[in-house]
């Protein structure tokens, strides 16, 4: 019997054995073609845009929080979550009065919003979100466009240290 016995558990350790390495198979597989998927999804999205949630053009504080504090921080500091990912530190935009001897460089601000800037950590003349998002946004309304140039700009006053 003992003979017997000893085949019974050696047949459970093949099976188990089989099991194991069905498994180990099933799941490199899996992650292969996960792999193969995630591989496909990031080339096809090649040239670093995202897609934006249109907002509306009466709030400069939705539009800010929108396209801009993924750089420049919520409270506007230069401390967003993409910051880390650029060439040079995003512009403190609580101190744009403070660095113009106690004047909002509101003629400056408009001209960045429309045709960018050649700032090292945007990469190129447009800011890489709002740049082409204001420019494309209201091709067909051009005074849509000019609200929300005017609505940002009042809303950057607000974040002016005094």
């Amino acid at each position: 019997m003992q003979t017997g016995n000893s085949s019974v558990a050696s047949l459970m350790i093949q099976n188990s054995t089989m099991e194991d390495l069905m498994l180990k198979r099933f799941l490199l597989s899996v992650l292969v073609a996960a792999l193969s998927v995630g591989m496909g999804y990031a080339q096809s999205n090649t040239n670093g845009t995202t897609a934006v949630n249109k907002t509306t053009a009466t709030s400069g504080k939705q539009m800010y929080i929108s396209y801009c504090a993924s750089c420049h921080g919520v409270d506007g500091r230069g401390n967003g979550p993409a910051a880390a990912a650029l060439k040079m530190p995003p512009t403190d935009l609580t101190v744009l009065s403070r660095n113009n001897h106690g004047e909002f460089p509101e003629t400056h601000i408009v001209t960045v919003l429309q045709y960018g800037a050649e700032i090292p950590s945007h990469g190129s003349a447009e800011m890489p979100v709002w740049g082409p998002i204001l420019g494309k946004m209201e091709k067909e309304n051009p005074q849509v466009k000019q609200l929300r140039i005017s609505n940002l700009i009042r809303y950057l006053k607000t974040l002016q240290i005094k």
